[in-house]
């Protein structure tokens, strides 16, 4: 593995504490959606999307690291795959339910990395001392709130990659994925504004 200087995209968002300008959270974003297109392409579900394994490198772009839990061969297995795993805070309600799922778990959770740098938070992760059956009863349930300070079109952005319910959000990769670069969000160069 190459060494990677920047650090993580978590200790750039603590050190923001109130999230990134619109401009560098569109970069980032349009950076994870192409690794995450390529992953999925390759028939790998990543599983494990969350700042702490987002690296960024020395000229700002970043790097998906820790693949421990991804899975490949979804190709062979018509793109589903039935484990339960990855870091609670960014659960996909799929993965909760115990149901088949396929790539979508992992544009929920960019979703919500998406949310957190744009607000600084990850809505589910509150400070409160919940059992994990508690947390995961909140991903299924609670409404994220989308700030009004963002822009139309990041809240737009954010109220339709983070739906609860996979039929209602994207019920097909390639569309979401067409949805992702199409969207004025995720649209422009790579470069930070």
């Amino acid at each position: 593995m190459e060494f990677v200087n920047g650090g993580e995209l978590f200790f750039h968002l603590k050190q923001s504490r109130n999230g990134f300008d619109e401009g560098r959270a569109r970069f980032y974003a349009a950076e994870m959606i192409l690794a995450l297109e390529y992953l999925h392409k390759s028939g790998v579900v990543y599983r494990d999307l969350k700042p702490e394994n987002i690296l960024i490198d020395s000229e700002g772009h970043i790097r998906l690291t820790d693949f421990g839990l991804s899975k490949s061969g979804l190709k062979e297995t018509n793109g589903r795959t039935e484990s339960f795993c990855g870091t609670p805070e960014y659960l996909a309600p799929e993965i909760i339910r115990d149901k088949a799922y396929g790539y979508s778990v992992d544009w929920y959770s960019f979703g919500l990395v998406l949310y957190e740098m744009l607000t600084g938070i990850n809505p589910f992760k509150t400070g409160q001392d919940l059992s994990l059956v508690e947390k995961m009863n909140e991903i299924l349930n609670k409404e994220i709130p989308i700030p009004k300070k963002l822009s139309v079109e990041a809240r737009d952005f954010l109220k339709q990659i983070l739906k609860k319910i996979v039929s209602l959000f994207f019920p097909i990769y390639l569309t979401l994925l067409a949805a992702c670069r199409a969207h004025r969000m995720s649209r422009g160069r790579c470069r930070r504004d």
